[in-house]
């Protein structure tokens, strides 16, 4: 069956999973979930274009453009593993608890200054999304990166059989997702299945060398360390990351002091495949964030830092403290919840309200969780939130603005549009 369906992907190499963005000639898999079953939409999408279908409906067995099989989403990532196997270039894999999309845009950013090379989109990095990043690999790429993400015990290892990177960076390990993982120690277990099947297979790991998590029980021969050295450091932030690495003054177009790790794992990967200096420098400066994270916009007459795609402990504090290291005349800063951190949740909340006081930061707070914590300075919801704002224009500040991308601080239309 898998070598069937291969030989329709080589023809159709475009593939859909969404029956409302079908692309001509495409092969369409027909998921599902607990909301939606895309076999229901089989027909349709080849009466939208599609060249073949992939489903589970034994009543589309005798249709010609209707391949039918068992279980859909284990079908994707078989084919995508079988495609995998037929390729012959380096696969970096790359995951953390934060800064693994920063850091795998920057390195793609670096590696396509010489190389062709194949990327996941946006944040594609669950088990549906890493398939869709393999089947993107075309005969011609030189290099893929792929984006690896978990929440619960195993997901990376289970990643790992699929995408087989020849190459692993993880970014670092935080409290995230700890209601999934149970521990910290099991987050770590997990994330480091990356470095397990790497070294498994013979492959390179980027480590970075500050990192006594990632390095812990680390003996490898074939590792790439970074952030060590002493010629790399931050000239400033205003609010732009400025960095000195290897000799070279670099003007970032992102903020945060956290993201000089994201900028050196970058510039280790590219020395590391042969991309020379003034590419990595040129590729590091004209690298501009547009997915929320570390990203700085005017709106109005504030600065917003906008980095409300997604919140943790570890990444909430490090956004909080960089602003709190910002020179400027107001800062202030709207924090929605932090999801998925079960017993801890509580605890973890107060902490960055006690942070922003002790900071000195003025802030409204957004969700349940920091209502409980702050109520006097907190909202629901953001509908609330922007109510509030509305009667209470904020003006002439620098803002951060960020929380779990369930919280929907993008809909804070009061501050950001």
């Amino acid at each position: 069956m898998i070598n069937t369906l291969y030989e329709e992907y080589l023809r159709h190499p475009v593939v859909c999973t969404d029956s409302r963005a079908i692309e001509p000639d495409c092969l369409f898999f027909c998921l599902k979930g607990e909301r939606f079953d895309g076999n229901q939409f089989a027909l349709q999408a080849l009466e939208q274009g599609a060249a073949c279908v992939v489903t589970e409906n034994p009543e589309l067995s005798g249709h010609d453009r209707c391949i039918v099989v068992d279980d859909v989403l284990e079908t994707l990532q078989e084919l995508a593993h079988y495609h995998r196997q037929q390729l012959h270039i380096p696969v970096i894999g790359i995951t953390g608890t934060n800064g693994k999309t920063t850091t795998k845009e920057l390195v793609h950013a670096v590696l396509q200054t010489q190389f062709r090379t194949a990327c996941t989109r946006g944040n594609l990095n669950n088990h549906i999304g890493v398939p869709l990043t393999l089947l993107t690999i075309r005969p011609d790429d030189e290099i893929a990166i792929v984006e690896m993400g978990a929440n619960h015990p195993g997901e990376i290892e289970f990643l790992c059989k699929i995408a087989c990177p020849t190459h692993g960076l993880i970014t670092n390990v935080g409290k995230a997702h700890i209601e999934g993982f149970g521990s910290f120690e099991e987050i770590i277990h997990t994330k480091k299945a990356l470095y397990r099947f790497v070294i498994h297979d013979g492959g390179t790991l980027f480590v970075n060398e500050n990192d006594l998590h990632l390095r812990h029980d680390l003996a490898y021969d074939k590792i790439v360390f970074y952030a060590g050295n002493a010629d790399a450091h931050i000239l400033g932030m205003s609010p732009y990351l400025r960095i000195r690495v290897g000799g070279r003054d670099i003007n970032t177009h992102l903020t945060g002091s956290y993201n000089i790790y994201n900028f050196l794992a970058a510039e280790a990967v590219g020395h590391f495949f042969g991309v020379s200096d003034d590419n990595i420098v040129k590729a590091l400066s004209e690298y501009e964030p547009t997915n929320h994270r570390s990203q700085v916009n005017v709106v109005g007459t504030n600065t917003i830092i906008s980095d409300y795609y997604n919140a943790n402990p570890t990444s909430m504090e490090a956004a909080v403290r960089n602003l709190g290291k910002l020179h400027h005349h107001r800062k202030r800063a709207v924090l929605g919840d932090m999801r998925e951190l079960g017993a801890i949740s509580r605890e973890e909340h107060q902490h960055i309200v006690d942070l922003c006081h002790e900071l000195g930061i003025e802030t409204l707070f957004v969700g349940e969780e920091f209502s409980a914590v702050a109520p006097q300075s907190s909202f629901p919801d953001v509908e609330a939130a922007n109510d509030y704002i509305k009667a209470h224009p904020i003006e002439h500040s620098l803002v951060l603005v960020k929380g779990s991308n369930s919280i929907h601080l993008d809909k804070l239309t009061a501050l950001l549009s």
